[in-house]
């Protein structure tokens, strides 16, 4: 894997040309296109920004050198991206406005919005309140007040 493509092993190939999505543990969704078919899976493109493109960079470094180095993990919780990231956001003024969930782990989540409440305020992502604690390019971060359960992760901030 490099930050323009990689190789893939998979039951199913798909056809040259034929586009992908990857989720891939701690790397998150991975947008692209079949380059190349073999006998277990296939090659693809990576489509990202120059940005996306040099974060993934600098966590395929860490991810490959973090057991040489004897690194520990840099989160606390493994992140993953819901299968419907659309949540609804309640500011500290009451008011509810649509967001996207960037992604989400049991102690806080990435999301995408408009707006950025200051650092520090209390807002509540579908059922679970949560403190931010940063801003982001498109957003902010919150850290959740309690650790949610793994089981119930998406229900709890989708709302569904």
């Amino acid at each position: 894997m490099s930050p323009g493509g990689m190789a893939v092993i998979a039951p199913v190939a798909g056809k040259m040309g034929d586009r992908v999505i990857a989720y891939v543990d701690h790397l998150g969704r991975l947008e692209g296109t079949i380059a190349r078919l073999f006998e277990n899976g296939f090659a693809m493109t990576i489509a990202a920004t120059v940005r996306k493109r040099d974060k993934l960079a600098a966590q395929l470094t860490w991810l490959a050198n973090r057991h040489i180095l004897g690194l520990a993990e840099d989160r606390r919780h493994g992140r993953i991206v819901p299968r419907n990231p659309a949540a609804r956001l309640i500011m500290p003024n009451g008011i509810s406005i649509t967001c996207r969930i960037i992604d989400v782990s049991q102690s806080g989540a990435g999301i995408a919005t408009h707006e950025r409440p200051p650092v520090g305020t209390l807002v509540t992502l579908g059922k679970v309140q949560g403190r931010v604690v940063r801003h982001l390019e498109d957003g902010f971060a919150i850290e959740f007040t309690r650790l949610l359960h793994p089981d119930f992760l998406e229900d709890s901030v989708t709302g569904e």
